[in-house]
């Protein structure tokens, strides 16, 4: 068994595309060793920002002898085709043997391949897969035809203690590397992986991604502590600093005071995208005047000089927020919007400031659904809602939409209702993001989302399998978390066609902003509904509750009520795990598919209330009684929303039914006595289709 070693030394690769690529390389040269028989014990892929690397343990110095069996024509087939089978396995006839199957005599060619050696396969498979590297982006340089992320400059390839020899581009595959681009710059050979990691680790180079970002992990709270502050977490941040530097040294540098007054939001995330700076927090979760830079070389002064520098940069680099931060209070944010009439929202929806007005509307009717919510304040909210979007800062700076509207409008003396509503509108924007829970917040996100995914379908811009450019799913599941996590009692019928009253969209025959007609309200309302039972149904598999529970609820056809529907849902569950439940799922299911084949049959329906006149068993008389004594508890039991009263209830049937289907004969030879007991069966699945469509129900 031996070790393969492969490094690809080149310029910088960019710290997004790293992990990435390791992967990719790993994936790329194991899949071929598999193709071509090699197993092996263990392989594991390393990158830096100048290398990447990959080692393979395990692997045997050849392929393994193969043998193939090959049957070829029957024993008395022409000699035209005999020569034929014999000219593609590369033998004689002396070397074939005849053998009899169920189909006749034939002649079989049994031919041994020889396991190439290994060197042989990785000369070959080692450039395909590193020309295989699917980068995002890739170049070439000088005169070289192969394409690659950035410059190539050398390549190690190893097996045990020879070079698998070949070449890409210009370049020749060997065992010699380069460690630190500034502190150890002078190229090494080396002779195996432990020889290379180690030999890399004096050259001022760590070679995992893991390791580095660990080390600026414990050395950035090291360097804080000092000084009583804390680091802000930013696990992505770390990561891609990890992949900026070789050798980390982290140091602490100075915020100039000067800038301290603009929003921490603004200084922390400046620092962070475009100087890949750390933020430092004091023990009251205040922005401190520090920040955490990480340097790819050590400094002759202990870093004096590097901190120094970036102090500079990052100065200018604040000047600039400051500057917008003053000048953006100059205005109102009234002054801004103006400019929203300017911003086209799509093409057939209109302009920002026409989607906004919609909003405003919505808000409002909005309102009637959510306790302690002030209307004037949720129209005010959302009338200003995008105003920072023209400002300077958010132009220089977009992650901070929202957040700026909210520092403007305290600043302009607006309500702070009003403010955090700005701020919060855009939240909940994925399932890890934290959800409104003040009543004017959550008017104007609901409104925001809702007029959104309303004004989408109307000009059938929907999600497709694979495409939702519009992130429509994402504003569906927000909704469905502000009315769950709120607890909100919304008909979503109803606040769809809210919306739909206040849209405009091009009309297609006239290319004019018209109304949206009427009579296709409904087609898109329940379009609307069913694509929101489907996220509904995503949002309670996370939280382990099964899809088909959600299907039997919302095939009642008449709910649209998320909170009422979740209750039914949680109710029908608890339901289902008793014996009762998942004997009563049965005897629906049969009774089912017992009335669904008669009525098929008939050319009728059975709905209806059987004639207790008509019973002849006490069986049948039992389960009548049983079912009127439930549907008459269970009447006001659904009025006041209690499902877990009217699932314990429906448990009182299992013995009535199962005594039903085993004493009583249904398909009765008497004509009215078996129409008597199909309607007993459809009192049956009414009495059950009171909380869900039991059919939908797997299982």
């Amino acid at each position: 068994m031996a070790e393969l070693l492969l490094e690809l030394f080149s310029e910088e690769i960019p710290a997004r595309m790293q992990l990435r690529a390791a992967d990719d390389l790993k994936r790329l040269v194991t899949a071929s060793l598999k193709k071509a028989g090699l197993e092996f014990s263990e392989a594991n892929a390393y990158v830096t920002p100048r290398r990447l690397a990959l080692v393979v343990d395990g692997l045997p110095k050849a392929q393994p002898d193969v043998s193939e069996e090959r049957r070829g024509p029957r024993a008395d087939a022409p000699e035209k085709a005999m020569q034929g089978f014999l000219g593609s396995v590369g033998l004689t006839l002396d070397q074939c043997e005849k053998r009899e199957t169920k189909k006749g005599e034939f002649w079989f060619a049994v031919i041994e391949k020889k396991g190439r050696p290994t060197m042989e396969v990785l000369k070959e498979t080692l450039p395909e897969a590193v020309n295989a590297l699917p980068w995002p982006k890739s170049m070439r340089w000088g005169s070289h035809e192969p394409r690659w992320v950035r410059p190539l400059h050398s390549i190690i390839a190893l097996f045990g203690n020879e070079v698998v020899p070949f070449s890409y581009g210009s370049i020749e595959s060997g065992k010699q590397t380069r460690g630190h681009r500034f502190m150890a710059p002078d190229a090494f050979e080396v002779k195996g992986f432990e020889d290379y990691k180690a030999k890399l680790r004096a050259a001022k180079v760590i070679l995992k991604t893991d390791e580095r970002r660990e080390f600026i992990k414990e050395q950035a709270k090291a360097l804080a502590s000092e000084e009583n502050l804390f680091v802000v977490p930013d696990e992505n941040l770390f990561t891609e600093v990890a992949g900026l530097v070789e050798w980390p040294v982290v140091l602490m540098g100075k915020i100039d005071e000067s800038f301290m007054d603009v929003p921490p939001e603004v200084l922390t995330l400046s620092m962070a995208t475009h100087q890949k700076y750390f933020s430092v927090i004091d023990r009251e979760g205040q922005l401190a005047s520090r920040f955490i830079v990480v340097a790819n070389r050590e400094g002759s002064d202990g870093g004096k000089a590097i901190t120094a520098g970036n102090e500079r940069v990052l100065k200018a680099r604040l000047s600039d927020c400051k500057f917008f931060w003053d000048q953006d209070r100059k205005k109102t944010l009234e002054d801004f919007l103006p400019s929203l009439k300017d911003i086209v929202f799509h093409a057939k929806l209109g302009t920002l400031d026409e989607k906004m007005v919609q909003v405003e509307e919505l808000a409002v009717d909005l309102c009637a659904f959510i306790p302690g919510s002030d209307a004037l304040r949720a129209r005010r909210a959302a009338h200003i809602a995008k105003a920072d979007l023209v400002s300077d800062m958010v132009y220089e700076l977009p992650e901070v939409q929202g957040v700026m509207g909210r520092y403007y409008a305290l600043h302009n003396g607006e309500n702070s209702e009003v403010a955090n509503a700005i701020a919060e509108h855009y939240s909940p924007l994925g399932p890890s993001d934290d959800c409104p829970s003040a009543p004017v917040s959550i008017a104007v996100s609901m409104a925001d989302k809702i007029d959104t995914l309303a004004g989408f379908w109307v000009i059938n811009e929907k999600p497709t399998g694979s495409k939702d450019p519009f992130a429509l799913r994402r504003a569906a599941l927000g909704v469905i978390r502000l009315i769950l996590e709120n607890k909100l009692r919304l008909p979503l019928r109803q606040a769809f066609l809210s919306s739909l009253s206040q849209i405009t969209a091009v009309n297609p025959e006239t290319g004019s902003m018209d109304k949206v007609p009427h009579e296709t309200w409904e087609g898109v309302v329940d379009s609307l509904i069913e694509f929101f039972a489907d996220r509904l149904k995503v949002h309670l598999k996370e939280k382990g509750v099964r899809h088909d529970l959600v299907s039997a609820v919302f095939a009642l056809g008449n709910e649209d009520d998320m909170v009422r529907l979740l209750a039914r849902v949680e109710a029908l569950k608890g339901f289902l795990d008793t014996d009762d439940g998942a004997n009563l799922l049965a005897a629906s299911k049969r009774a089912g598919n017992i009335l669904r084949i008669e009525e098929k049959k008939d050319s009728q329906s059975y709905e209806g209330t059987a004639d207790p006149a008509l019973f002849s068993l006490d069986e049948e008389k039992a389960l009548h009684s049983a079912l009127a004594d439930v549907g008459a508890k269970n009447k006001n039991l659904l009025e006041q929303e209690d499902y877990v009263a009217v699932m314990g209830n429906l448990s009182v049937l299992r013995g009535p039914v199962d005594a039903f289907f085993d004493k009583v004969t249904v398909n009765s030879e008497n004509a009215n006595e078996r129409v008597n007991r199909l309607k007993l069966l459809s009192q049956i699945r009414s009495a059950l289709g009171e909380v869900a469509e039991f059919s939908e129900i797997e299982g």
